[in-house]
């Protein structure tokens, strides 16, 4: 009998389905199988999060050229407008209204472009996430993969018919090819998380850069220059919508005697527990801006006087428990025309009233 019809008809034959496989070698071609075809999807998922990754990188890179190439001219248009608005003694009501315009458009978009670095940021951290949970998975399944291929070597079989040799030499060169496979993959993971890492710790070094650019670093509120871009932007929001708009003077009362009796310490700890309860009853876009040293200005849109005086009420009860200091707050609501110095200025004219209402208790 040839081998040929050994293969077809022989007892024991690796064709004849109702022979048990020894040490099943069919479950291991199976298993390698399915790992492979696993493997495979997650390789397909991980260059196509690749791609997506290195698509949103270049756009990400061109959105930030041309926004700093917006702001560099927002920024010159605003010093030409400036020095032609201070050099023309004949304005008219409509000119000054058009430049004001212009400046709250300006201010408008630094803002959103702000907004639109921080956006990228989170998205790109989103992604770094997804993506490490992916490695984990893959880590995983490799771990399996190894300790199969183990279990096949030590469980080999000492006595098997030639073809039943031959099919184990194919699994184990199919093993040590998914072995190989597999080292390789990891290594493309390893420079790939290391890429991500050196990435997300570039974001954050300009994050931080940014941030500091135009964040308070004791407080978190807006530092004044950005401050003022924020504020005139909502108000600019508010226009749009119900017309509602208030904003809030506050000065820290007694804080010198803070600083004086305690130390300076104990003053920015003050100061931190200020903006922290403003911030707990304003809405996450409200602008909270450190004005002075201890001065702040807060931007509250949709809302009346009635309603910020409660809360500044609430506010001020907080700060009073926590920090055992109390606040003086001025409020003005928007009115027809007022731009956000104008704004600023009234509540700041009724923060005065108020402080001295509170000295002539003392």
């Amino acid at each position: 009998m040839n081998g040929k019809d050994r293969t077809r008809d022989g007892p024991g034959s690796v064709g004849d389905p109702e022979e048990p496989q020894p040490h099943g070698t069919v479950g291991s071609q199976q298993a390698i199988d399915a790992h492979q075809t696993s493997a495979d999807a997650d390789q397909s998922a991980a260059d196509a999060d690749q791609t997506s990754s290195d698509a949103d990188q270049a756009g990400s890179a061109a959105d930030q050229s041309s926004a700093d190439n917006d702001q560099r001219a927002s920024d010159r248009d605003q010093v030409t407008a400036d020095r032609d608005h201070a050099a023309d003694t004949h304005l008219t009501g409509a000119d000054q209204s058009a430049y004001e315009s212009s400046r709250v458009q300006r201010e408008s978009a630094s803002v959103q472009r702000l907004g639109n670095k921080l956006n990228r940021s989170n998205t790109a951290h989103d992604r770094d996430t997804t993506a490490t949970g992916r490695d984990r998975n893959a880590e995983k399944r490799d771990e399996v993969g190894r300790a199969r291929d183990a279990r096949a070597t030590t469980d080999r079989p000492h006595d098997f018919t030639e073809p039943q040799a031959d099919l184990i030499r194919q699994l184990e060169e199919l093993r040590a090819q998914a072995g190989a496979d597999r080292a390789r993959a990891a290594a493309d993971r390893s420079r790939a998380a290391a890429d991500r890492a050196n990435a997300a710790h570039e974001r954050d070094r300009l994050e931080t850069e940014l941030r500091s650019a135009h964040l308070d670093e004791l407080t978190g509120a807006y530092r004044r220059e950005m401050g003022h871009m924020a504020l005139s932007h909502e108000i600019d929001r508010a226009r749009r919508s119900d017309g509602r708009f208030v904003v809030a003077f506050v000065d820290v009362d007694r804080l010198k005697i803070v600083n004086d009796r305690e130390g300076h310490a104990a003053g920015d700890r003050v100061l931190q527990t200020v903006v922290r309860e403003i911030r707990s009853r304003l809405r996450s876009f409200d602008p909270i801006i450190r004005y002075g040293g201890d001065e702040f200005v807060c931007g509250i849109g949709g809302t009346d006087l009635e309603e910020a005086k409660r809360r500044f009420n609430l506010i001020g009860d907080a700060i009073e428990a926590d920090a055992r200091v109390g606040i003086s707050v001025g409020l003005a609501a928007l009115a027809l025309g007022d731009t956000a110095d104008q704004l600023t200025e009234r509540a700041d004219a009724a923060m005065l009233e108020i402080k001295a209402t509170h000295h002539s208790r003392q």
